[in-house]
């Protein structure tokens, strides 16, 4: 059976472990984590292209300072070992070092999986420029989560809606916006 994902790079985002501190508040999809497990699982079983982004925050106090716990991989990240790393202090993946864009070239790959933490802000922005680099991409967004955040008008945005409007704001003009099970059973495919 061929495989339908073969050269299709998992980019798995900022699944670090201070995304769990409190100050980021409440979260969504307590789902996520096994979602991202199972496709990095599939993905090192099938040896298909496998990269993890890193986010080594330089401000103040943050949870994400490089040397401290919380700017550590999630646990299961250490079943598989990526084929890259990708540290970066912004949003995008490909605005990291090394240099994703030009990796992916390099290998040909066919295409991206983008997951990780968090939905709205680094995952979205991801996908968003690696479509505009030209990648297909594929956005499992069940492999992902977010936090409630404050609208400038002080309403508070929770992050069901906020992955909501990610979706919606993705889907089909940048990615093919999915669901794990999708992607694991081969059935996701990139918009034409």
């Amino acid at each position: 059976m061929t495989d339908p994902y073969a050269g299709w790079a998992l980019i798995v985002v900022d699944a670090q472990q201070g995304f769990d501190d409190p100050v980021w508040g409440a979260r969504n999809n307590p789902a996520c984590d096994d979602n991202i497990a199972a496709l990095v699982d599939d993905w090192s079983s099938h040896g298909r292209p496998l990269v993890y982004v890193r986010h080594d925050s330089t401000e103040e106090g943050s949870a994400l300072t490089p040397g401290t716990p919380g700017n550590d991989l999630r646990d299961y990240l250490g079943r598989a070992e990526p084929d890259l790393l990708v540290s970066k202090q912004v949003n995008s993946a490909f605005l990291g070092s090394p240099d994703l864009h030009a990796w992916l070239l390099e290998q040909e790959a066919a295409g991206i999986v983008v997951c990780g933490i968090t939905t709205n802000h680094c995952c979205e922005t991801t996908v968003r420029m690696g479509a505009n680099l030209g990648h297909p991409v594929l956005f499992p967004i069940d492999a992902t989560f977010c936090h409630d955040r404050r609208h400038p008008d002080g309403t508070l945005l929770s992050a069901d809606e906020l992955s909501r409007a990610t979706a919606a704001s993705l889907h089909e003009e940048f990615a093919n916006v999915t669901t794990t099970a999708e992607v694991l059973a081969g059935r996701a495919r990139p918009i034409d």
